[in-house]
């Protein structure tokens, strides 16, 4: 057994130890349901922790994290996630958290294989075509990075507001608010990029179903 593996087994009994001295039932209560508010839809990334940036506790936040946070309508993964938050569990908000230096976002820049991921990847590169203008006049590569990573987040609240999951639920009244953040690895912080949706009248007409 090498040391890190023996590590994080110790860390967890340490970590059990610690919230019994504050709470003996917390896992006797924390067994018994979730109710969290919160769907985070973020990034693989390790350095990236839902919980850890939002300073919230085990069953406060449900997670789905993959490359470069992507909201992909044929994604049976992601969309499995947000039917059971939205519609069993009733979060309240969606958040898509992407993070600046995001290895995935700055892959779709170049045109490096790197294996299967190439494929996941073209939905990114799909994203910097539809504003290829708009990057393409960023002659400092490291800002037009950071507006790449920006502009990935917008576009995945937008494609969040589209899907019939999220239009369901706002036809049948359900509170329900879709948010886009990015997260500074060198500074901590994260930023509300103002890209909001609460109903499908934030839709364009196109998008807006019928149901």
């Amino acid at each position: 057994m090498d040391d890190f593996y023996k590590k994080i087994l110790d860390n967890n009994k340490k970590w059990v130890e610690s919230k019994l001295v504050l709470d003996k039932d917390f896992f006797n209560n924390l067994s018994e349901g979730q109710t969290p508010p919160l769907l985070w839809i973020g990034c693989s990334d390790s350095r990236v922790p839902a919980n850890e940036i939002t300073g919230t506790q085990a069953g406060e936040v449900f997670v789905h994290r993959n490359i470069a946070n992507m909201v992909i309508h044929t994604d049976m993964n992601m969309l499995s996630v947000l039917d059971y938050a939205v519609n069993v569990l009733k979060v309240k908000h969606v958040l898509v958290c992407g993070h600046y230096g995001c290895g995935g976002i700055k892959a779709a820049m170049g045109n490096d294989s790197v294996g299967i991921i190439d494929n996941w990847i073209r939905h990114i590169k799909d994203v910097y075509r539809h504003h290829q203008k708009e990057l393409d006049a960023i002659m400092d590569e490291k800002e037009r990075f950071n507006k790449f990573v920006e502009v990935n987040v917008k576009e995945q609240v937008s494609d969040l507001a589209k899907t019939s999951i999220v239009q369901n639920a706002w036809k049948n009244g359900q509170e329900l608010y879709l948010h886009g953040w990015v997260y500074g690895l060198n500074s901590g912080y994260v930023t509300d990029l103002g890209v909001n949706y609460s109903s499908n009248d934030d839709l364009d007409d196109v998008y807006q179903l019928n149901i």
